[in-house]
């Protein structure tokens, strides 16, 4: 397994626990969706997963290894990137500039090149708007930039949260398509994502999170036709 989680419980500061006990594991180019009211700690497992929050207790293994609690900087050097919910681009700089951003860290210029060119080709956004600052771009395009971002430093695993919040239909619908592409192409992804047809339409597996736990998972196409899932994340009854 490319990611394992066993009994992970994880919170903020003195507060209680938001984790209660995950357990999850991912394979290479799997594509798993999180679903769940707000609350469940489907963003709070992704920062558990980057580095940004340390679990209190449980175990986290990366292509074997014990990565809990290692900084966020460890965890990017180990292949885990991290698109977090909202914008994260730099919007005075251009898009050029970000992505360069990605590639800060690669000290070979040829692989930075190639990678750089490989971003551009699955993200022909970053080119046709190359020289324009990114602040500047809708939503969608912005969200495009950080991905094409994130796979300059050709991540083994790809955490997204909510990448399609506050996007218009068409938008989503790239988005989500780029994402398929990039896990066609061997990227490892664990999607957390609040439109739970959305979500479980485009990738192959989903969970369901409920009060800090993985309470079921399936195929993502199994769970879209799941009485419970359904009733609770799409508002149809279960009798449909």
């Amino acid at each position: 397994m490319l990611l394992e989680i066993e009994g992970v419980w994880a919170g903020y500061g003195s507060g209680g626990d938001i984790l209660r006990g995950v357990d999850l594991t991912l394979a290479e180019r799997d594509f798993v969706c999180l679903i769940g009211p707000n609350g469940a700690g489907k963003s709070t497992l992704l920062r558990v997963l980057s580095g940004v929050l340390h679990p209190r207790r449980g175990a986290i293994r990366f292509d074997g290894a014990e990565v809990g609690g290692l900084r966020p900087d460890e965890l990017f050097r180990r292949g885990i990137a991290h698109v977090p919910q909202g914008r994260s681009t730099f919007p005075q700089m251009t898009v050029r500039e970000n992505l360069l951003m990605g590639a800060y860290s690669i000290r070979n210029r040829t692989l930075a090149h190639e990678r750089l060119k490989a971003a551009g080709e699955l993200f022909p956004i970053v080119v046709e708007q190359a020289n324009r600052r990114a602040g500047l771009l809708s939503g969608g395009e912005q969200k495009q930039v950080e991905m094409a971002r994130a796979i300059v430093t050709a991540p083994r695993l790809l955490l997204l949260d909510e990448p399609t919040l506050g996007l218009e239909p068409r938008a989503s619908r790239t988005v989500m398509a780029k994402m398929r592409e990039l896990n066609e192409q061997g990227v490892t992804i664990l999607l957390v994502e609040q439109n739970a047809r959305t979500g479980l339409g485009t990738a192959r597996t989903g969970c369901v999170m409920e009060l800090g736990v993985i309470k079921l998972r399936g195929e993502g196409q199994q769970l879209l036709h799941d009485p419970q899932v359904k009733r609770l994340y799409l508002g149809e009854s279960a009798a449909v």
